[in-house]
């Protein structure tokens, strides 16, 4: 497999330990297939919250359960930050599982979620209670902040339910199946729906990062999960339910059920995807320079590769193709992990045995174990070592995750018609060689076409020249449109007008207003692009779905097809109980049945593979 980036020629970094080694190039890692097999690591944005709430030492109050003995009424938990309060407010309701659905389409849900700014009054909670069921077609106010919905699990949560109520524990084997007791299928935020504008609580330190409200809702909603599930146990069963055994609670997340919708914000928001890319590839840049190379950094990675190898065997999904790919990981890492334990990185055994692998004797630990999964390990596999060797940066690299969002002062000048066609043909050639190699000329380049839905304002994706709707496409075609713009430039500047001003050029051209805005805007920013066309077949909506989902924290992809797949959020997370510090940042590649730190008492720390299917030890 071939090597990504070996170079060693910056020094770009504004951190005290300044890098030796350049970031990899936009051209080789924003393209979708890439950005298909990319991991959650320590900047994604779930992780960067439970520090924030580690170190800030937010305090979550007891819940109130407003709930009759089917776990149906109104929940309310509250949590402290040093600044402020937030809750969540959560409605129960009877469903007819005929109704239950992941499809966005839905009118009708299990439980629905606001994320209320302060504690709400009797009137705010019987407000929310007439407003939030209607999701979509309520009506909120300022202190909304975020809306959301969730379904139950159909069988773990009723799997669950039963042995709690028992006295017994579920099945781990199940638990680790499905890996959540109720999934998502939306979390709005940022003034959607009459809800606050993002702008109104921005610059609060607690929510400043990207999507910490709605990260906040997730984690809220998976504590209600367990609070719901366990006052239904005791009302079937008073003298005799148990709660859920706290390393199977830590062990369930989320579920999400995420289609096309999240596509366009990647397009749409060049900016904010270069901060979150660029940070990663800083953050990989300082790591691949340290210079620590001690027999403890050895085994700590090395323990970090076993976690990871028992979290790709956990890992379920009913995808053919996910599970080969699963399959061939583990190969790899397996070989990886020999290599360590033969302390072969280079030298010994493995010389002997007659691999040609060259490493500078200068080169950090963290930098050989890098050249050697991008020399020898799939991309999914480089990807994986990647968010691994980032866990062991900690204290040089978490630094990165905050500054990720973008307010309007950050944005560039929407314009300067001031700019020459010939500078402006010049940036084209230089940021955008990726758009300008393609060929647009025949169908299958422009077949696909991105529109709103009627019903929903959702992100559809319709086929061009079968059927109605493209004269309302959204400008997703970021390729193609660049590629005009330049066929456009190439003329004036072959008639003699190269140094016609860009207001010149768009009085001709004001269709291209948007292309030539796009260029300016994007010049300074190496990863604001996908190097991909999201109008041909051949560019996979999932792929873009992962890149996203990522940067969130999540785990678990279980595509679904081309279009939508399911995934898990706050999976191995510590509960708000503020007994699990230990776990603030210990919970990455979450896995149930591989011994952690906080290990469960008579459990062996061997690093084994053993695998209990039906009960804790």
């Amino acid at each position: 497999m071939k090597s990504i980036d070996h170079d060693c020629a910056c020094a770009h970094s504004k951190h005290p330990a300044a890098c030796a080694h350049s970031k990899r190039p936009a051209d080789d890692i924003m393209r979708p297939e890439r950005l298909g097999v990319v991991f959650a690591n320590r900047l994604s944005f779930s992780r960067s919250l439970i520090r924030c709430m580690h170190l800030e030492g937010w305090r979550f109050e007891e819940p109130v359960l407003a709930l009759d003995d089917e776990g149906f009424g109104h929940y309310l938990r509250t949590v402290s930050t040093p600044n402020r309060q937030y809750s969540l407010v959560g409605f129960s309701h009877r469903l007819d599982p005929s109704m239950r659905t992941d499809r966005v389409i839905a009118d009708a849900w299990d439980t629905t979620f606001t994320l209320f700014d302060g504690v709400p009054s009797k009137a705010d909670i019987e407000r929310l209670s007439r407003q939030t069921p209607k999701q979509e077609k309520g009506r909120f106010v300022a202190q909304d902040l975020v809306l959301s919905r969730a379904n139950r699990s159909a069988r773990l949560f009723e799997h669950t339910l039963e042995r709690l109520a028992d006295g017994r524990q579920p099945d781990p084997a199940f638990i680790n199946e499905v890996g959540y007791l109720m999934r998502t299928t939306a979390v709005y935020g940022n003034g959607k729906f009459g809800l606050a504008d993002r702008q109104r609580y921005a610059r609060r330190p607690e929510l400043a990062g990207p999507f910490r409200a709605e990260m906040l809702t997730v984690y809220l909603i998976r504590s209600f999960t367990f609070d719901l599930i366990e006052h239904i146990a005791r009302q079937r069963n008073p003298s005799k339910a148990v709660g859920i055994d706290t390393r199977l609670k830590r062990h369930l997340g989320v579920g999400n059920a995420t289609g096309l919708g999240m596509v366009p914000f990647l397009i749409r928001h060049p900016g904010l995807i270069h901060r979150w890319f660029d940070a990663r590839e800083e953050a990989l840049a300082r790591v691949r320079s340290m210079d620590d190379d001690s027999r403890g950094d050895r085994s700590r990675f090395l323990r970090s590769l076993k976690r990871a190898k028992a979290h790709l065997r956990e890992w379920h999904s009913e995808d053919d193709e996910r599970r080969r790919r699963l399959e061939s990981m583990i190969e790899e890492i397996s070989q990886l992990e020999r290599r360590l334990e033969e302390q072969a990185m280079g030298e010994g055994p493995a010389s002997a045995r007659g691999e040609t692998i060259s490493f500078d004797p200068k080169e950090g630990f963290r930098e050989r174990v890098y050249r050697h999964a991008c020399t020898h390990c799939s991309p999914e596999t480089q990807e994986l070592v990647i968010s691994l060797l980032l866990e062991s940066g900690a204290d040089l690299i978490d630094d990165l995750a905050e500054g990720l969002e973008m307010e309007e002062e950050d944005l560039p000048p929407r314009l300067d018609p001031t700019m020459s066609i010939a500078r402006l043909k010049s940036c084209i050639e230089r940021h955008y060689g990726w758009a300008l190699d393609r060929d647009f000329s025949g169908p299958e380049a422009t077949h696909h076409f991105w529109y709103h839905s009627k019903e929903k304002m959702e992100p559809r994706r319709g086929e061009r020249h079968t059927e109605p709707g493209a004269e309302r496409e959204m400008p997703l075609g970021v390729a193609r449109d660049i590629d005009r713009l330049a066929k456009a430039l190439d003329i004036e500047i072959d008639g003699g007008n190269g140094e016609d001003s860009l207001a010149v050029f768009l009085v001709r051209h004001p269709e291209l207003r948007h292309s030539a805005r796009r260029v300016q805007s994007t010049m300074h920013w190496d990863y604001a692009e996908i190097r991909g066309n999201p109008l041909e077949p051949e560019c996979r909506p999932i792929d873009l779905l992962r890149a996203k989902l990522a940067c969130f924290g999540a785990s678990k992809f279980d595509p679904k097809s081309d279009l939508w797949t399911r995934i898990t959020l706050y999976q191995g997370a510590p509960l708000p109980t503020g007994k699990e510090e230990g776990l603030a940042d210990d919970w990455y590649f979450p896995t149930l049945f591989f011994p952690s730190k906080n290990s469960i008492e008579g459990e062996a720390e061997d690093g084994s593979d053993d695998r209990p299917s039906t009960s804790l030890r």
